[in-house]
């Protein structure tokens, strides 16, 4: 099983940039599909990007302004945001699941989950 410990949220100003990263352990990370979700207060849980064999995907609302990526030599989930809104405010979870298919609008599908960091945007 993987182990999965997300850092580097914080505060940024609208238009602003940060990157999280998601620490996996006990396995290697590209094994797995990866994914990165959010949740905001009083919403419910949606996906944001997911990375499976180098191809991402991406929720139509990050296009253009989110990254994905997989860095295999540190066993780390990236996902690099620019141009930062303050709609973009949530606690930021990362997921792992065995096998292969696009199930970002399915959380429940997800079997590893990280504690999540949270990313604040003020405009």
């Amino acid at each position: 099983q993987v182990h999965l410990v997300e850092s580097g949220g914080g505060s940024v100003q609208s238009g602003g940039s940060l990157r999280v990263s998601c620490a996996a352990s006990g396995d290697t990370a590209s094994k797995y599909s990866m994914a990165w979700f959010r949740q905001a207060p009083g919403k419910e849980r949606e996906g944001v990007a997911q990375i499976e064999r180098g191809f991402a995907t991406y929720a139509d609302s990050v296009k253009g302004r989110f990254t994905i990526s997989l860095d295999n030599a540190k066993n780390t989930l990236l996902l690099q945001m620019n141009s930062l809104k303050p709609e973009d405010t949530a606690i930021y979870y990362c997921a792992a699941r065995a096998g292969i298919g696009s199930y970002l609008l399915s959380p429940r599908m997800w079997a590893f989950w990280g504690q999540g960091t949270q990313v604040t945007v003020s405009s």
